[in-house]
């Protein structure tokens, strides 16, 4: 018993408590008339959804497949690739560090394409999913992005053979592998991850992605920081662990006061 489609769109819109942008552009590695946007939403699915046969976990809307009628179909520049998450299925890929499902977390406020009392709370508190677990998937982030690197390949096909063919080297997943070492490195260090990405990485990724630096630069340069990511899971001043217990509560206070209040108002 799964829901249809615009079943989906239709929980996502009732009660999306956060929306921004997680892509290339809200990390300021945005190439003009190259990318898509990619956004990422948070909503609070009804009780039906939760406890009953039909259970809601994602919701995703991508341009390309609107026009094209193909699912699978690639983003073009200008292109807007969404997925909004129930906010139980978000609570347990932020717990494990997921590095892109943190981002809104961190998003600047030019990018917040929607916010509610309870988004403010998780953007205002990122302690409370934040820990050295995050290390590991970015760690782990990073080597797939080398891995795609080297071998020009998702799966069994080129995923971008004009690139290899322009560059000699995807240079999209080589500025996705130095990006994730650097954010992985400043979350562990300081907590946080700073949107848009400061300058001089910013400026090397860019040109990465542009062509100007080469494979192996990037190949040493993630090799560093992958280094050095090693090295603060085991002296970063983050918990080694999330606080599960504290993100529970805070997730059972925020699907028992959004349906009450659905409640209150019928």
């Amino acid at each position: 018993m799964k829901h249809t489609n615009a079943e989906h769109a239709a929980i996502a819109e009732r009660a999306t408590v956060l929306r921004t942008q997680v892509g290339s552009g809200v990390h300021g590695l945005a190439i003009e008339g190259t990318d898509d946007r990619d956004e990422m939403g948070l909503c609070v699915e009804p009780p039906e959804s939760v406890i009953g046969l039909r259970p809601f976990e994602q919701y995703v809307f991508r341009t390309a497949a609107e026009r094209t009628g193909d699912p699978d179909a690639r983003s073009r520049p200008g292109d807007l690739d969404l997925v909004v998450y129930s906010l139980r299925k978000w609570m347990r890929l932020a717990l494990q560090g997921n590095p892109t499902v943190i981002t809104p977390l961190f998003a600047p406020d030019h990018d917040v394409v929607v916010n509610t009392d309870l988004g403010r709370e998780l953007r205002a508190d990122p302690g409370m999913v934040i820990s050295r677990e995050a290390g590991k998937r970015f760690i782990g982030y990073l080597r797939g992005q080398r891995e795609r690197m080297v071998g020009g390949a998702v799966g069994k096909r080129v995923n971008r053979p004009e690139l290899v063919e322009r560059h000699g080297f995807d240079v999209k997943f080589a500025g996705h592998m130095v990006r994730l070492g650097v954010q992985g490195v400043e979350l562990l260090e300081t907590g946080r991850i700073t949107l848009p990405m400061p300058d001089p990485w910013r400026t090397f990724v860019r040109d990465l992605r542009q062509g100007r630096r080469t494979a192996q630069e990037a190949i040493d340069a993630a090799a560093e920081l992958e280094a050095r990511l090693l090295a603060l899971l085991g002296s970063s001043d983050l918990p080694p662990r999330p606080d599960t217990a504290r993100a529970n509560a805070w997730l059972v206070n925020a699907y028992e006061s959004t349906w009450a209040g659905w409640r209150d108002a019928a």
